[in-house]
């Protein structure tokens, strides 16, 4: 069982959770406002407003430079809420490469289409840029490992945005699970729970004028646009994203591999399927994907179109061991002893809906934060590239073992699919002529 001190000590360690919740702030302390670091946003739709948000909060050592995104209303409307929220107007392109052939420009930051991801991360490092790029930080286990010798070529930082690793709550929490805080950790149980509507079925249409289409596919082959892809259906389209497990499930199984301190599996098994409705999604909308281990085990349960909560709680994670557990999402964390009964808990006062396409918030600023001072040598990044690709080429390998209906054994130095060729033709993709990812 957990002990009284171990309680009293998670009771403290919540209370500085929370002083330490300022992390963001206290690095603007360190640095100078002539060192700050000259950003390019990419990708303007909701998640890019978040990398805007925690810029701006940030703003003794960040500076945003140019916004980019080939939408144009898109682009108008952030660059006027950009103006409005930092009180001076980024320079608006189209095209991207206009910021990386920019000497004003030191780091960007991707929150485009999952497509874009590891190719516009690979060109910013050969442009002498800093990446930080949202999750999944590759759209294909093999765009997962040019990341990583991209970065490793170029020398540039690369944070990936699972910025719950910057949460000093969680930091503290996974600290004391590593020293015995519930025993010996074995078990790790994860979850996303929404309640989307269809995507429709498509008609194909005129490009709107305002849209570059060309662009915006970019590395993707070519296809007709339809009207119910952009801008944000493509999640759930093969060609373009990567479903609801990288989507979401990253984070969470992130938290839980941490928690364990677990690397590559030895097998993944996926089961599920589209069930809510009939359209043009290609992922499922329900799945269970597990992860194995020879001592421990970690699985994720996905659920796009129901939204049955565990733990009262639409995503989050439970880290079961041998003296007790712990439930930790973005709001806080429950300790429960061996017998399931509630004995500590920590809440952030801060409420996060599953259904928020944004997700500004305190944990996004300090993981920016992180990587700012990371940039000046001040700290080390908290999800470098090739931390943060284990977690995303095990659910990568997931929506692999979900398509070929499978469990599918791993190489655990390099997660190849061991005497599998035809999951193993899923590792990575066919380019746009031109587009193709080169290190």
């Amino acid at each position: 069982m957990i002990s009284r001190r171990d309680f009293v000590g998670g009771m403290a360690a919540g209370v500085a959770g929370s002083a330490l919740a300022s992390t963001a702030k206290s690095y603007g302390q360190i640095l100078g406002a002539n060192s700050r670091v000259h950003f390019a946003i990419n990708g303007l739709n909701g998640r890019g407003h978040a990398h805007l948000s925690s810029l701006h909060n940030n703003s003794k050592t960040a500076r945003v430079a140019y916004i980019c995104d080939p939408d144009a209303h898109i682009r108008a409307k952030f660059a006027a809420d950009a103006k409005q929220l930092l009180g001076y107007a980024p320079k608006a392109e189209q095209d991207f490469r206009n910021a990386l052939a920019s000497n004003e420009v030191d780091a960007i930051s991707i929150a485009t289409p999952d497509h874009w991801h590891t190719p516009m991360a690979v060109l910013g490092l050969k442009a002498g840029k800093h990446v930080y790029v949202e999750k999944p930080s590759s759209q294909n286990p093999r765009e997962g490992e040019l990341l990583v010798e991209a970065q490793k070529k170029y020398g540039k930082l690369v944070q990936v945005g699972d910025q719950q690793r910057s949460s000093a709550y969680t930091i503290d929490m996974i600290n004391r699970i590593h020293d015995g805080y519930i025993g010996k950790a074995y078990m790790a149980k994860s979850w996303y729970a929404n309640t989307r509507g269809t995507m429709g079925i498509g008609k194909v249409v005129p490009v709107p004028e305002w849209l570059d289409w060309d662009l915006w596919q970019g590395p993707a082959p070519r296809s007709d646009y339809k009207d119910n892809i952009h801008p944000y259906n493509w999640h759930w389209l093969r060609r373009y994203g990567t479903g609801e497990a990288l989507n979401n499930g990253t984070h969470e199984v992130d938290i839980c591999r941490w928690a364990l301190g677990a690397e590559i599996p030895q097998a993944v098994n996926a089961t599920g399927g589209r069930y809510q409705y009939k359209d043009d999604w290609q992922f499922y909308d329900a799945l269970i994907t597990s992860f194995e281990y020879p001592d421990k085990m970690i699985y994720w349960e996905g659920r796009s179109c129901n939204g049955l909560r565990d733990y009262g709680r639409g995503r989050g994670s439970a880290i079961v061991g041998t003296k007790g557990s712990v439930v930790i999402d973005r709001g806080g964390y429950d300790v429960y002893n061996w017998k399931g009964k509630l004995i500590n808990q920590y809440r952030t006062g801060q409420h996060e809906s599953t259904a928020d396409l944004i997700g500004a918030d305190s944990m996004t600023d300090a993981h920016f934060a992180n990587f700012i001072a990371a940039i000046h040598g001040q700290q080390k990044l908290h999800s470098p590239a090739e931390v943060a690709n284990v977690s995303v080429t095990m659910l990568l390998i997931s929506n692999i073992a979900y398509f070929v209906n499978r469990k599918l054994q791993l190489d655990t130095t390099n997660a190849h699919i061991l005497n599998d060729p035809e999951a193993m033709e899923q590792w990575g993709r066919t380019y746009e002529k031109g587009w193709e990812v080169t290190v």
